[in-house]
């Protein structure tokens, strides 16, 4: 029989957010900010949880270290997020784990029943050939998304220059897109605007 993958939660957080004009992960978020609620949205459902940062990694480390979680650094995060998502996934393996939840801060967390749903269909499909649970809301894929060691290493095998969407596209046949009731696996937060709209729909 399979042992169950260990999971580590991955949270992608070293943009500029230059369109925003602030950092994304500090926005106010339901009693806390962007950040620090998906840590505690991951929490429950990881063995641990990694922040990447990059420029802005001192503003994010007492929210990341209050948490529980722990920091790595992006030293070029101009080279954009899929070099942020492989530094975040590499620290899954050299924690010895095997499996991740990765989620953006540049978005509102989920439900955590959205996180749970994503989870048991991982468990459920990982042994029947199934390397990553994309969820789907209304034909949109969105976040976060569930991965197993096969596309993690998918991921850090890829050419430079990749994205996560290229890697994603060569593999989809192991990939499962799972509908969910959740609108915030979609919902994006670019500038304020966005950040208006959310806050107040």
């Amino acid at each position: 029989m399979a042992r169950a993958p260990s999971f580590c939660g991955v949270v992608l957080a070293a943009g500029a957010s230059s369109r925003m004009g602030r950092d994304k992960a500090l926005l106010p978020w339901r009693g806390g900010t962007f950040l620090s609620e998906t840590i505690d949205l991951l929490v429950p459902y990881t063995d641990l949880v990694i922040v990447v940062g990059g420029e802005n990694r001192t503003t994010l480390e007492s929210i990341v270290h209050s948490a529980g979680a722990f920091l790595v650094v992006n030293r070029e995060p101009e080279r954009g997020q899929f070099s942020s998502l492989r530094i975040g996934i590499q620290e899954v393996l050299n924690r010895g784990r095997d499996a991740a939840i990765i989620s953006l801060v540049d978005r509102p967390p989920c439900r955590p029943e959205t996180v749970a749903q994503l989870k048991n269909r991982f468990l459920q499909r990982a042994p029947e050939g199934v390397w990553a649970v994309v969820p789907r809301y209304q034909e949109h894929h969105g976040h976060p998304i569930l991965v197993g060691r096969e596309m993690i290493d998918a991921f850090l095998r890829a050419p430079a220059g990749s994205t996560a969407r290229d890697v994603e596209h060569q593999n989809t046949s192991r990939i499962e897109y799972a509908a969910v009731d959740d609108a915030m696996v979609v919902a994006n937060v670019d500038t304020p605007e966005d950040y208006e709209r959310i806050v107040h729909g």
